[in-house]
């Protein structure tokens, strides 16, 4: 078995997609009377900065003879990748050893290429130490995720599919003819097998990119056969060709467990805590919204003073705050932070930049019920007022006195369980909660 790896030939202005560069190489393989047993469509670190929006690397499984694979698959990068671009910089691995026989630091750089940050040399120093053949143009950055594809089949267990239609070259650049309601009628056909090929509270065509370059739709889901069904069935301009990936799209795999005080900017966390302030919204729409471990049981709260605490500076025995976001780009996502209260207990996902985590997705573990109201007199039905501090509280008209605040109940707008950025919004990585699997109940956006 060889094994060609090749990532960054795109380009955010100019356009190009790594999965077409793939399949062209396929396509001439299979040409050639090769065998290709399968593409793979690997999706690394979305918080790393050297990237397009999806940061994707490819991987081609084929019987050919690694040197013509080689020749062939760097014919075709070199054609086709979007070197003009200063940013776009190439890179090409293949190795001829087989699936089994790569090796476990193979294996493990793909992880920490999902999970952490890679600099160019740790991919260079792994290419001299196996001995794989390699190519590169400008820096050569592309390397470290043509390495990562080659390893991914050993290094990841679980496995999504994607099925892509591309549009013909003289159609690049400009807009894209498909039709929405068959779009969403094949969405409704294929759901939840298939998923994420429509947003239906934003009323947009997910699976249809807006940026320049030759894809026309990519139709995702947990079974081959139900994407390749979904996009034949959407209705538009001339399909040039497709291609159908196994992906680690929507498996969460970029995620690792974390604690409030050991997360690190660019990468991803799985945490869990307190919320520790009310939720704000601030300009542009984005809301925000703090975590705290968790400090055990609260001191009792007699509530004798007025009410009007200073909290002053926190002391070293506070617990670790963590900023979380939710951007205007999640759009119905927001309701679901601004519906938290301070005490709600939850787990938290997302990456982490700048010291704030934002938010792909949280589970409410334990939400808060009550609230601690000032009295109301039981004679007059008069709100009470501070005795004093230290004094509790007593009716000004009355005189009937109550030693501390009492519990009301708590309309809450949430239940437990796991909520979801909507499709529009949604990482490629990132699983869905209709996927299942989740350790709470779950409540999906489609």
């Amino acid at each position: 078995m060889t094994v060609v790896g090749l990532d960054d030939t795109d380009s955010r202005e100019r356009g190009m997609c790594t999965t077409y560069v793939a399949a062209q190489i396929a396509k001439r393989l299979r040409r050639e009377g090769n065998t290709v047993s399968r593409l793979l469509l690997v999706r690394l670190n979305p918080a790393v900065e050297y990237k397009t929006r999806g940061n994707a690397a490819l991987a081609i499984h084929t019987d050919a003879n690694p040197d013509y694979a080689f020749a062939l698959a760097r014919e075709r990068l070199e054609s086709l990748a979007e070197t003009a671009d200063e940013r776009t910089n190439p890179g090409l691995v293949v190795t001829g050893d087989g699936l089994d026989a790569v090796a476990d630091d193979v294996s493990e750089f793909t992880r920490a290429a999902i999970r952490d940050h890679l600099q160019i040399r740790d991919a260079t120093e792994l290419l001299e130490r196996r001995g794989y053949r390699s190519w590169h143009t400008g820096d050569g950055r592309g390397r470290i995720g043509a390495l990562a594809a080659v390893g991914a089949w050993n290094a990841l267990e679980e496995w999504t599919h994607e099925h892509i239609s591309y549009r013909a070259p003289d159609q690049w650049g400009t807009p894209r003819e498909v039709d929405r309601e068959s779009v969403f009628e094949a969405a409704d056909r294929g759901y939840p097998a298939v998923w994420d090929t429509v947003d239906r509270g934003e009323g947009e065509t997910v699976c249809v990119p807006h940026t320049p370059g030759p894809i026309l739709y990519g139709i995702r889901g947990d079974d081959p056969d139900a994407v390749r069904d979904v996009a034949d069935r959407i209705a538009g301009e001339p399909v040039d060709s497709s291609q159908s990936f196994v992906t680690n799209q929507g498996t969460d795999v970029h995620l690792r467990d974390g604690t409030l005080e050991s997360v690190t900017d660019g990468r991803a966390y799985r945490v869990n805590g307190v919320v520790a302030s009310a939720p704000e919204t601030r300009r542009g729409g984005h809301v925000f919204v703090a975590l705290e471990g968790d400090r055990g049981e609260s001191p009792d709260d007699n509530d004798t003073d007025d009410g009007d605490t200073d909290d002053g500076d926190r002391d070293d025995g506070d617990p670790e705050r963590l900023e979380c976001a939710a951007f205007e780009p999640t759009k119905r996502f927001r309701d679901r932070v601004r519906a938290l209260r301070v005490g709600d207990r939850i787990t938290a996902c997302g990456e982490v930049a700048r010291g704030t985590l934002k938010l792909e997705k949280f589970a409410v573990r334990e939400l808060v019920t009550t609230e601690r109201v000032t009295p109301t007199c039981p004679d007059c039905e008069r709100t009470m007022e501070s005795a004093g501090r230290g004094q509790g509280y007593r009716c000004r008209d009355c005189g009937t006195r109550a030693e501390g605040k009492t519990e009301r109940p708590l309309e809450r707008d949430l239940e437990t369980g796991w909520y979801e950025v909507p499709p529009c919004a949604r990482r490629h990585i990132a699983k869905p909660l209709v996927r299942g699997g989740f350790d709470a109940p779950t409540h999906p956006e489609r």
